[in-house]
């Protein structure tokens, strides 16, 4: 066990509408994990007529503490980042008890028996809406613009809110950790070109979906394109030293990492990998990776 961790847990704003802007509150879901951090932050965008940023687990404690914090109001939008489960399946039970319109990403539904971030894919998202890459929903004094950033998953979207320049980035940038980047569905070229993307904005603050929200948004961003291309050099230098099987590269390069997370860390190595091979940089051979 992890005894900060624990500590973390023990203290979140578990249930409670919390106030983080004058726009934006968010209510933490109870399903903290490894992968998770303290559970999926929801985030309830505006006043009277609000969007829901990723009702998160279908959880009944969690979707009634949503309804708790939104009393009084009418919420329009279930605004959906991606279909894993720890951030879409609320929407429908959500739906039905508010009449509120699900909107957001593309339905994706992939069967994958790998080491996941999550628990896979929800296949019982069905959104109203699909948002496309610009597109915007609105309510009173807010506006929520979608940002498609595929690579965590091919049909991840970011949502901007301009009015206080933020930006509620899922599971793209994590105010805690790195973000798993897992085949066959996870992509690291579109990771870090989506990455990049960011780059060009003007945010002032992220808000993730796990962990805390992210004051030096772009700092944050150019850390996480550095520690990636860190990664890269490792899996060349690995690879430089002969073949490799991914499990032999983890142990070397996540010495420092929980052991619960080397299956996902199996996965972004492949992520890298892929690429790695669609760029003439790395060859498969079975089980085992080669320098070419």
């Amino acid at each position: 066990m992890n005894p900060e961790f624990d500590r973390l847990v023990a203290a979140a704003p578990y249930g409670v509408g919390e106030r983080l802007s004058p726009l934006v509150r968010r209510v933490l879901a109870r399903n903290p994990s490894p992968f998770t951090f303290t559970g999926t932050g929801t985030y309830i965008v505006g006043e009277g007529t609000v969007a829901v940023i990723d009702p998160g687990p279908d959880d009944p404690a969690h979707l009634e503490a949503i309804l708790a914090a939104t009393r009084g109001e009418t919420i329009g939008h279930l605004v959906v980042t991606h279909t894993h489960m720890d951030h879409s399946p609320g929407a429908r039970p959500l739906a039905a008890v508010t009449g509120a319109t699900i909107v957001g990403c593309a339905p994706l539904a992939l069967a994958d028996d790998g080491p996941r971030a999550d628990a896979g894919f929800d296949p019982t998202y069905a959104p109203d809406r699909v948002l496309a890459d610009g597109e915007a929903i609105e309510g009173p004094g807010w506006t929520l613009a979608a940002l498609h950033t595929p690579g965590h998953t091919s049909n991840h979207l970011c949502l901007a809110l301009p009015e206080e320049r933020t930006l509620f980035t899922g599971d793209h940038v994590m105010g805690w950790s790195t973000t798993v980047v897992a085949p066959p569905d996870g992509d690291m070229a579109a990771y870090m070109a989506s990455l990049a993307r960011l780059l060009g904005r003007d945010d002032r603050r992220y808000y993730p979906t796990h962990g805390p929200p992210v004051d030096e948004p772009q700092r944050w961003t150019r850390h996480l394109i550095a520690h990636r291309r860190q990664r890269e050099a490792q899996i060349l230098a690995e690879l430089a030293r002969g073949p490799r099987a991914i499990p032999e590269m983890v142990e070397g390069m996540y010495a420092a990492v929980d052991r619960r997370l080397w299956g996902a860390a199996g996965r972004s190595v492949l992520a890298h990998l892929l690429d790695l091979e669609a760029r003439g940089l790395a060859v498969r051979e079975g089980e085992r990776w080669r320098s070419p």
